[in-house]
C-alpha cells in the first residue's frame, strides 16, 4: 500500500508518494495548469499516478488560517477533496498544512536552490511535508 500526499495551489499541485512500508514520503512531481478552475487534466494526471504507484489513500493539504478558522483556500481544498473522492473512490484525508510551503521554501534555500528554481520544487516539498507528518502520526498511533 502507498499513500499519496497533495499540496493544492492555485495553479499547481505538488505530489508526494509514501514508500510501501509507510515510513517515508518522496517528492514525485508538480502538476501545473494555466487557470485555477481548469482541473480536468490535473485530475487525470493524479489518477495516472494512483495507478502507477498503487495508491490506496490520499492526504490533501488543508490550509487552515493561523487562528484555526476556515478561509477561502480551505473551502477550495474541501471541494477538491470531494471531487477526488468521486473520481478515484479513495479515502481523501484533509491534513493541516499550515506553514508547510514556508518550510519547504526554507529547505530549498538552505540546500542552495536558486530563487528562480524554487518555484519548480516548493509544492513537491510541501506535499512531502504534509504526507510525512501524516505518516509520522500513523507511526505514533502504533506506539501509543
Amino acid at each position: 500500500m502507498r499513500i499519496m500526499g497533495l499540496d493544492l495551489g492555485s495553479k499547481t499541485v505538488g505530489v508526494a508518494i509514501s514508500d510501501p512500508m509507510l515510513v517515508t514520503a518522496q517528492p514525485i512531481e508538480t502538476i501545473t495548469r494555466k487557470e485555477e478552475n481548469k482541473l480536468r487534466r490535473t485530475f487525470a494526471r493524479i489518477e495516472e499516478l494512483i495507478v502507477e504507484y498503487g495508491v490506496e489513500k490520499i492526504v490533501l493539504g488543508y490550509p487552515k488560517n493561523m487562528d484555526d478558522s476556515i478561509g477561502p483556500r480551505a473551502l477550495i481544498s474541501e471541494d477538491f477533496r470531494e471531487s477526488l473522492r468521486r473520481r478515484t473512490g479513495l479515502e481523501v484525508i484533509l491534513w493541516d498544512e499550515r506553514l508547510t510551503t514556508v518550510a519547504a521554501d526554507e529547505v530549498l534555500k538552505e540546500t542552495g536552490v536558486r530563487r528562480e528554481n524554487r518555484k519548480k520544487y516548493v509544492d513537491q516539498i510541501a506535499a512531502v511535508f504534509i504526507l510525512q507528518e501524516y505518516l509520522d502520526s500513523l507511526e505514533a498511533g502504533k506506539t501509543n
